[in-house]
């Protein structure tokens, strides 16, 4: 790992049974890192071996949820600059080099960097859609924060300009169909239980139906989608399909809610 930076740079992983993935991303950050952090919750594949080979700091834990296994890592880190990477996910040469020499800078006026996706599926390389997103990544250390939910956490940081970074942020989202799938049921059923959590309650089927097609249109036509071709078809389903069941998830929440409401007004 390189020291050799005017700023220090903490990597922080998450990973559980990511022994097929978790190489390319830790590749892909070793000569930029100061320090490498590995939270993982329990595999029982190579992936904590794999790790070892890059890093002294492997932790194995059990699972509290995305946000609080992240902050866990995070509260271990020491150097001045921490990005969070997810272990199917790698730094691709451009954007390798960008946090080199932005590391090399006397001075960093920026608190935050977002990092543009790339998303990998079935082979293709989606530049459309919701793939496009740039997700916050790259952060000061000092003040900055993980959300404590379950799914789909977020980093809260200090007041200050927020960047991007050149380059991609390369995302091997799933392994095969049957690995897309079953990540889109696990984080929709996660998302119902997190939005009843926040007191988010779901009356009607009509409206969760016209969520789940406007997340569609909304991803294939308004942000191009069909550009992808027929993978960004299928991504574009996959969207709809997920969405379409967080909000039924919210909706049964919703209906066994007014059920134990009724039963307890009973007695």
């Amino acid at each position: 790992m390189s020291h050799k930076h005017r700023h220090s740079l903490s990597v922080c992983i998450i990973t559980m049974n990511e022994a097929d993935r978790v190489r390319r991303c830790l590749e892909s950050v070793a000569d930029l890192a100061d320090e490498i952090i590995v939270y993982d919750s329990g595999s029982n594949d190579e992936t904590t071996d794999i790790a070892r080979e890059y890093t002294d700091k492997v932790r194995v834990t059990d699972w509290p949820g995305f946000g609080a296994q992240k902050q866990r890592a995070l509260d271990e880190a020491r150097m001045d600059w921490v990005l969070s990477i997810d272990a199917d996910e790698a730094l691709d040469e451009q954007a390798q080099q960008a946090l080199k020499d932005l590391l090399s800078q006397d001075h960093i006026e920026e608190v935050a960097f977002r990092i543009q996706w790339a998303v990998i599926r079935h082979g293709k390389r989606l530049k459309h859609g919701r793939s496009a997103r740039a997700p916050l990544r790259l952060y000061r250390r000092e003040g900055a924060r993980f959300t404590p939910v379950a799914v789909h956490e977020t980093i809260e940081h200090p007041p200050g300009k927020v960047g991007r970074l050149p380059g991609y942020l390369l995302h091997y989202t799933a392994r095969d169909y049957g690995h897309a799938l079953a990540k889109n049921a696990k984080y929709a059923w996660l998302g119902s239980q997190k939005y009843f959590d926040k007191g988010k309650r779901n009356r009607s089927l009509l409206v969760v139906c016209l969520r789940a097609l406007w997340t569609f249109f909304q991803i294939y036509i308004l942000r191009g989608g069909f550009l992808d071709g027929r993978i960004g078809f299928i991504v574009a389903m996959n969207y709809m399909q997920g969405n379409f069941n967080k909000h039924a998830g919210l909706w049964i929440l919703s209906q066994e809610e007014k059920a134990r409401k009724r039963e307890s007004l009973k007695k």
